[in-house]
């Protein structure tokens, strides 16, 4: 059994209740540890840590701060191993996607900001021969990180790297659902050099945790990412009190093929980005649109290759497509399956729970599901599923395409296949999303924003607009 402890003030603690949760591995459906049911008491404790520690880091040198961010970055790096296995272990995916993407990932987080934080500079203004304008930034305080279980480390430490660079102090809180990763690295956290308290994690349920963390009156600024009735829910809660506040929130993101595009990249592309992480992804391309001419041949080749996908134990390096997170979200995603066919929708592939032979017999699996014939605005198509289910829909025009994917209340990202490249550039400026890839999906760079319009949320991380996001501007006017 494996029994994850709080990190408050520098040290690993049991939660004030003494109660705990059970940690269930998504591929088996069996318990293998526990992790703290922490509640509003304990979130009191890290904040007041936190608050201690704020004038302490903030006024640590930038260069400072950079160093320990890197060593930080070096102990993931040079723990990887016990990552990779915790991550695939706690989240169902296949270790193999782990090793290659999540844990990577989260040490170039670290490096990223800790090497932005020292480049970062602040603005000036010139007024004629009056005054002179500059902009000082300054560390809000003290930084609440609500993290999802999707990409647990990934996502967790994209939001703790730009705090704790700009100078805040961090009490964040993992998933309850994938919390191994996450504790891991608070056990690095001493031997990377962070101040007691600068860092700490309180693990435990939304409605306990993350509700106590995001009304607590010394927390400064909020940071969010999952779904988007819990994030309606953080944002009702701050508004009032008048934080800082981002929400990174859900998407049901359109694929657009048109008939010019390179048919062969587009349908190989397309199969990783439906079902990548067991479409567990925000920017899965879950609604697939293919223009008319080559509706067909698209259709055809995508389910042939979507039944070659790989289904079985994330430990296997064949495997390909591993299992959900938990049995709660397996039933979730079985229900809209339901209610696809109900809505008139014709399943072409997948829809059932595959036998996964071993030790995985009673795991969360689900094999990848094709839909079709369905209305382009029926709630199969526009609510958000999160798991390995896409639709695919003809369309004959650009308008008509351009009004089926603005047509939900998300607006996260959108992917465009067309060898027209006036066309690509114009269908991306009239597609209401924060992200749009043209003939390729989730290439990023770490300096550009990320995050979406409307019910996919409010404001954007990445880059500078992460520092900025964590910092509050001031405006100095010096006369001449």
């Amino acid at each position: 059994m494996k029994n994850i402890k709080n990190f408050i003030d520098g040290k690993l603690v049991d939660p004030i209740s003494k109660q705990y949760i059970e940690n269930i591995e998504p591929a088996t459906g069996k318990v293998y540890g526990n992790l703290p049911d922490s509640k509003k008491e304990d979130v009191g404790v890290a904040v007041d840590a936190a608050k201690a520690a704020f004038s302490v880091w903030s006024k640590w040198p930038v260069q400072k701060r950079s160093d320990v961010l890197m060593k930080w970055a070096d102990l993931i790096d040079a723990n990887k191993a016990e990552f990779i296995e915790a991550e695939s272990r706690d989240n169902g995916k296949p270790m193999k996607l782990a090793a290659h993407v999540d844990i990577p990932r989260a040490s170039a987080n670290l490096r990223f900001f800790a090497t932005a934080i020292i480049h970062y500079a602040s603005e000036s203004h010139k007024m004629d021969d009056v005054a002179i304008n500059y902009t000082l930034r300054a560390p809000i305080g003290v930084a609440a990180c609500i993290s999802p279980w999707n990409l647990p480390l990934y996502l967790f430490t994209w939001k703790i790297a730009p705090a704790l660079a700009a100078g805040n102090t961090v009490v964040a809180k993992p998933s309850e659902l994938t919390p191994m990763t996450a504790f891991l690295l608070s056990k690095l956290a001493n031997e990377a050099g962070l101040p007691s308290g600068t860092f700490n994690i309180v693990h435990g349920y939304g409605h306990h945790v993350g509700q106590a963390m995001t009304e607590h009156p010394d927390v400064g600024v909020v940071s969010f990412t999952g779904g988007t009735e819990t994030g309606k829910k953080i944002a009702s809660t701050i508004a009032p009190m008048f934080k800082k506040y981002s929400l990174e929130l859900g998407g049901k993101n359109p694929n657009i093929i048109f008939s010019d595009a390179d048919l062969e990249d587009a349908v190989k592309t397309s199969v990783h980005s439906s079902f990548a992480n067991q479409g567990q992804i925000c920017l899965c391309g879950s609604r697939i649109f293919v223009q008319s001419e080559v509706y067909d041949q698209f259709v055809e080749q995508f389910v042939s290759r979507v039944r070659r996908l790989q289904i079985g134990d994330p430990e296997d390096d064949a495997t390909q497509v591993g299992a959900l997170v938990s049995k709660a979200h397996l039933e979730k995603v079985e229900g809209y399956i339901q209610l696809a066919k109900e809505e008139g929708g014709t399943i072409l592939f997948g829809g059932q729970r595959p036998i996964v032979a071993g030790r995985c017999a009673d795991g969360y699996f689900l094999t990848p599901t094709v839909i079709v014939d369905l209305d382009p605005y029926c709630r199969t198509n526009t609510e958000e599923i999160f798991g390995p289910v896409v639709t695919i829909t003809p369309f004959e025009t650009e308008e008509e395409v351009l009004a089926y994917a603005n047509g939900t209340p998300y607006g996260l990202s959108a992917t465009v296949w067309t060898d027209n490249l006036k066309r690509g550039h114009r269908v991306a400026e009239f597609l209401k999303m924060g992200i749009v890839w043209l003939n390729c999906w989730l290439v990023r760079d770490l300096r550009t924003p990320f995050g979406g319009m409307k019910q996919s949320g409010v404001g954007r991380e990445g880059g500078l607009e992460a520092l900025r996001f964590f910092t509050e501007p001031k405006n100095v006017c010096v006369k001449y």
